[in-house]
């Protein structure tokens, strides 16, 4: 049974790369749990060996190292899954990845289930996955998607570690969303694709949307793209829900939307840093573009309920 709690992620202070996956305890979509909203000194550099329980094995594949507690399927499985990501993501960004970055070796710590990976937990104890660079450890979860956690994770991994972007929050965490909730079709990863069995899509079927974008600002239904791009670790705590459906639909809409329209532009924009300033240069005025995201992400939201 998938935990459908609110997600929030925080970033642990330090020079040590951190991006959790954190769920408060409460269920209420505006995430108002204080746990993980607090920033906390960071733990020494992670290794594989950190997370490895007694009865470990390795795998080893083109691109990682995984040391897995779950069985060898299922270890086989998420294997897979983070290798159609990284061919995925490295023929999407063959152009923003740097000559001869072609990692080898990308550290992963796959626990067999839900209660093991808190009991070993290096985060705070509603952590679900994270990132300490340079480890991803995520769990073998239920349904029918038991690894889009640890393709979240990987897809920070491969923007910090493969191609290296600027670190804007909204973007980062677009990313993040974006590839990891895309799905997997006959060994391709198709990025775009929407999964229904992945965070945050599963929320959106909930999202009562009225139709009028000013009402479900002022209701904070949803968050403006003024709040989504200028967003700091810091702020998620406080509506974690909307903040993460803002960042994937943002991104996805800046992908997809009309074709591609935008696609162009926010390759530029990542490459750049995602500041608001160079967001209205190559993509526009918010106020403009803030109409078109919200008519797009109601439509996104009609096909998912509709089960498209």
């Amino acid at each position: 049974m998938r935990h459908k709690t609110p997600l929030l992620l925080a970033l642990l202070a330090g020079t040590t790369a951190y991006f959790g996956l954190h769920w408060p305890g409460a269920r209420d979509a505006r995430g108002d749990s204080r746990d993980g909203s607090t920033a906390r000194a960071a733990p020494a550099a992670a290794s594989p060996d950190s997370g490895r329980a007694r009865s470990s094995q390795m795998l080893r594949t083109a691109h990682y190292a995984i040391t897995s507690t779950a069985t060898r399927a299922q270890t086989a499985q998420v294997a897979a899954a983070v290798e159609h990501l990284h061919d995925a993501y490295s023929a999407f960004f063959r152009d923003a990845i740097p000559p001869n970055a072609g990692a080898t070796g990308l550290q992963l710590v796959l626990y067999r289930d839900r209660a093991e990976f808190q009991s070993r937990s290096r985060s705070s104890p509603w952590a679900e996955a994270y990132y300490l660079q340079p480890v991803c450890h995520a769990y073998y979860a239920d349904g029918a998607n038991p690894y889009h956690w640890m393709l979240h994770e990987a897809t920070h991994q491969l923007n910090r570690e493969l191609a290296g972007f600027p670190r804007a929050v909204w973007i980062d965490e677009g990313l993040a969303s974006y590839f990891g909730a895309s799905r997997i079709e006959n060994g391709v990863l198709k990025p775009g694709t929407i999964d229904v069995g992945a965070y945050p899509i599963w929320w959106l079927p909930e999202l009562a949307l009225s139709g009028d974008l000013q009402d479900d600002l002022r209701k904070g239904r949803i968050l403006s793209l003024h709040e989504i791009i200028t967003s700091r670790r810091g702020d998620i705590g406080r509506s974690v829900n909307p903040h993460y459906i803002g960042y994937w639909s943002l991104t996805h809409f800046l992908f997809e939307y009309r074709d591609g329209h935008y696609a162009a532009a926010y390759r530029q924009l990542i490459a750049r840093g995602g500041s608001l300033d160079d967001f209205e240069r190559l993509i526009g005025p918010v106020e403009r573009v803030q109409g078109e995201w919200y008519a797009y992400l109601q439509q996104r939201i009609g096909e998912v309920r509709a089960g498209r």
